[in-house]
This record gives C-alpha cells, structure tokens and sequence, in this order.
C-alpha cells in the first residue's frame, strides 16, 4: 500500500509533467512567432509526450488505488533570446525533472514499495534519453552558430518529428 506521503509525491510529479507540457507548448509558441515551424513542432511533440508521462502516473495512481489529484501550474516563460536560449532552458527543465525523478525514487526505495521501484524505472531511463537529446541539439545549435542553411535543415528535419506512444511494457 502507497503511504500518503509516496502518493502526494506522485501527484507532485504528475502535475509537474503536466506543466512541462505548458512549457513546451510555450516555448513551440516562441518558435512559431519566429516563423520556425520545425522547432515548433518539436517543442509540441516533446508536450505530448510530457502529457503522456503525467497520464502514465495518473493510471498509475488510479491503478493502485489512490486519489490523483490536479493542481494549477505557474506561468511558463515565454520569451527567449534565442532558439539556442529556448533549448537552454528546456535542457534545464529536464534536468529538474530528473532531479524529481530521483527524489520520488528515494521515497520508494526508503519505503520498499518495489512496485513504485520498477514504475519509476521507466521514468529513469526516460530522463536519460532526454538529457542526452537536449545536450545534443544544443551542441549542434553551437556548432552550426550562424550557418542559416543548417539552421533551417534542422529546421526542416524536426519538422517531421511526431509523437509515438511506447508500446505498452
């Protein structure tokens, strides 16, 4: 059985997924005022996959049978200097995220709740998929600097990025 303090951290976290969602929505709007589609698009590609982890734990509680309970969010920055500035930002976010993460994989290790243990193992390994995907457009955004035919080549290609459910486990 989740103790309170296990499900008020779960819910902590979905909502927080959630704003991550808000985030990236903000920041695809950030990319489409500045007429970059393609970056828009992966901004609203990385919210619907942030909507889908916050469902993830929301079945989650539901399935263990505790109370999921939604909160209001804060309001996302909106600006930024740069598309490089925007993809800063994010990276940051997802290493908040992360740092959530491990914090709820504390309680339940310290809790041996072994079924939140393994739930939150996908999580894990998801973070670091993230991480490694936002440290690396960041470093191509550096390295192509002010090369405006790679910038819009990346531009094009996370044009076609789309969000894919993972198969269930």
């Amino acid at each position: 059985m989740l103790n309170e303090a296990l499900v008020e951290a779960l819910n902590e976290q979905m909502n927080y997924e959630f704003y991550s969602a808000h985030v990236y929505l903000a920041i695809a709007g950030y990319c489409s005022g500045e007429s970059l589609d393609g970056f828009a698009n992966f901004f609203m590609v990385q919210a619907e996959e942030e909507k889908f982890h916050a469902m993830k734990i929301y079945k989650y509680l539901n399935d263990r049978g505790r109370r999921v309970t939604l909160k209001g969010m804060d309001d996302p920055l909106n600006e930024y200097e740069s598309v490089l500035d925007a993809f800063e930002h994010a990276y940051k976010h997802e290493q908040e995220v992360t740092r959530r993460i491990y914090h709820l994989s504390d309680l339940a290790l310290n809790d041996r709740e072994h079924a939140t243990m393994q739930f939150l193992k996908w999580f894990i390994d998801e973070q670091v998929e993230e991480e490694a995907m936002f440290d690396s457009i960041i470093h191509k955004l550096k390295r192509i600097d002010h090369d405006s035919n790679a910038f819009f080549m990346l531009d094009a290609e996370f044009a076609q990025r789309v969000f894919t459910p993972p198969a269930a486990e």
